[in-house]
């Protein structure tokens, strides 16, 4: 059991509010996963400048790097160093040989670690975050150790992240293929595996849509996932749709969460449409 939120906003003018309503979103779902807690923000300029590319990082040198990278943003929180410099994130994933890279993106920060929730959220200053994308994940793990590497958001591709309610039964036989496919992994969380298959059907061109009905064909197991990208997210779930998943719209803002509780302060919730998904369809939302 773990829990799930994200929120998509439509309306600028709610984009300096997205992590305080983010925050309060994840402080909802808490008692699902009081093991870790994760976070990516998209579209925060003072976390990722407007031209910069950012890399969010595990048991970094801090010192080190603003050493190497005079011109760069570089900012602690807890278990993740987040560096942003003037360079593509291509570029800069690749001046970090060696380093545990756990998001890279030009629009996006990630933030892992253990511990509860929602001293987390005050240690990524999650409340003061701002940007039109953004989503959290709790964890209870069951199938890897509780380390900031198995910690959700996966961010293996550019400006894309996963997270996962459920588990993938037959994620060590996909993980083999991967592998056989020269994918490389940071984790034994079942996850990353989820999180791997759709970034490399993403890298081959296929659009977030067609990779996820691919992972539904694919993947065996009890899910509910929520994936993000620059363009925006989407959400589904296997063929028994087993894992709770809620979702709700106004003109201002999509969101998604486990349970309802973490929509019910979300302004305007009142007047949404307010539905639970169905199995194995993709709701997709772009910018």
């Amino acid at each position: 059991m773990c829990g799930i939120v994200g929120l998509h906003l439509r309306d600028p003018g709610l984009y300096p509010r997205l992590g305080q309503l983010l925050e309060g979103m994840l402080c909802q779902v808490v008692e699902r996963g009081p093991d870790s807690a994760g976070v990516a923000v998209y579209g925060d300029r003072r976390r990722c400048p407007e031209g910069y590319a950012a890399v969010s990082l595990l048991s970094a040198d801090t010192e080190k790097l603003r050493k190497r990278f005079p011109d760069a943003v570089v900012t602690e929180a807890g278990d993740t160093t987040v560096l942003a410099a003037p360079l593509s994130v291509e570029d800069l994933v690749a001046a970090l040989p060696g380093e545990r890279i756990v998001g890279a993106g030009a629009d996006l920060t990630v933030y892992k670690g253990t511990g509860h929730p929602r001293e987390l959220a005050a240690t990524y200053d999650l409340a003061h975050a701002q940007g039109w994308q953004g989503l959290a994940h709790t964890r209870m793990a069951t199938e890897s150790a509780v380390t900031p590497e198995g910690c959700h958001p996966f961010s293996v591709g550019p400006d894309q992240c996963l997270v996962h309610n459920g588990s993938f039964a037959n994620h060590a036989t996909i993980r083999r293929e991967l592998r056989a496919r020269g994918v490389e992994f940071d984790s034994d969380n079942d996850s990353e595996v989820g999180a791997r298959f759709v970034a490399q059907r993403l890298a081959e061109g296929e659009d977030l849509d067609k990779a996820l009905r691919a992972l539904c064909e694919r993947f065996d197991g009890f899910y509910t996932l929520l994936v993000t990208s620059a363009d925006g997210f989407a959400v589904v779930r296997d063929a028994i749709a087993c894992k709770p998943a809620i979702i709700a719209e106004t003109p201002a803002w999509v969101a998604m969460a486990s349970e309802f509780r973490a929509l019910a302060d979300l302004p305007g919730i009142a007047t949404a449409r307010i539905y639970e998904p169905e199995p194995e369809r993709v709701y997709a939302w772009q910018r």
